[in-house]
C-alpha cells in the first residue's frame, strides 16, 4: 500500500501540483478531485494491464437512488 500511495503522491505532484497555479481553495478542491477521478476512473495502470482501477462502466450514473413519491 505505501508503494501506491507514494507512486499517486509522485504522480499527482508531477501532472497536477506542479504544473497548475492555484488561486482558491476552491480551486484546489475542484482540480484536485477532477485528478483524482480520471486518475482512478479513466487513467490506464501498468500494474492493471493498462486498465483502469475503477472503470465508469461499473459505477452507477447516480450512486443515490431517487426517492419516489415523496413530494
Amino acid at each position: 500500500m505505501g508503494e501506491r500511495l507514494a507512486s499517486f503522491n509522485g504522480k499527482l505532484r508531477d501532472e497536477l501540483l506542479d504544473r497548475e497555479l492555484f488561486y482558491t481553495l476552491l480551486e484546489v478542491r475542484v482540480l484536485t478531485e477532477r485528478y483524482r477521478r480520471t486518475y482512478n476512473l479513466v487513467r490506464p495502470h501498468s500494474s492493471l494491464g493498462y486498465r483502469p482501477p475503477t472503470p465508469e462502466a461499473l459505477m452507477p450514473a447516480d450512486p443515490v437512488p431517487a426517492l419516489v413519491g415523496l413530494t
